[in-house]
């Protein structure tokens, strides 16, 4: 096997949990996310579906280009570049550089138009709305993320040399 089934679900579980984590913080305990954090949630949906597309591969035996390999490998890209982006994130927020200027804000749905326009939470990009040991989500996200990426790639590898 070409794999190793550890960073298949390596592959899975980390995307899955900081997705999670993302959705539970914004509808559970109602921090919002802005425009950045936004664009860290895509490349981890990616990841996630590419995941499964590696256990579905894995289960059906494929090989080659459309094997189970590829699929993590994609994965493990995807949790990267979700991972560069909370860097570059987290970097606005602790003011290392400057980052975008829109705000992203969400407008719920029903009611009076203008007034939840108006009443809608504005989430600005360089503040970050919570920290656990002076470390923000973004930063979360980028230490977990580059730190998992790195992890199933090296798992990868040392799964190919042991075929």
């Amino acid at each position: 096997m070409a794999f190793s089934r550890a960073a298949l679900w390596l592959s899975l579980i980390i995307p899955g949990s900081l997705l999670g984590g993302a959705l539970i913080s914004q509808y559970v305990f109602g921090l919002y996310p802005c425009e950045m954090c936004l664009w860290q949630r895509w490349p981890h949906w990616a990841a996630f579906f590419f995941a499964l597309g590696g256990i579905i591969a894995g289960q059906r035996n494929w090989s080659g280009l459309l094997g189970p390999a590829s699929f993590i490998f994609l994965a493990a890209i995807g949790i990267l570049i979700s991972g560069l982006i909370g860097g570059f994130h987290a970097g606005v927020e602790y003011g290392w550089w400057e980052g975008i200027t829109a705000c992203a804000t969400t407008v719920p749905a029903g009611g009076d138009m203008l007034d939840s326009i108006m009443n809608a939470p504005l989430v600005r990009c360089d503040v970050a709305p919570w920290s656990l040991f002076g470390i923000s989500l973004a930063g979360y996200n980028f230490l977990l993320s580059v730190g998992g990426a790195i992890l199933i790639l090296v798992l990868m590898a040392m799964g190919r040399k042991d075929v």
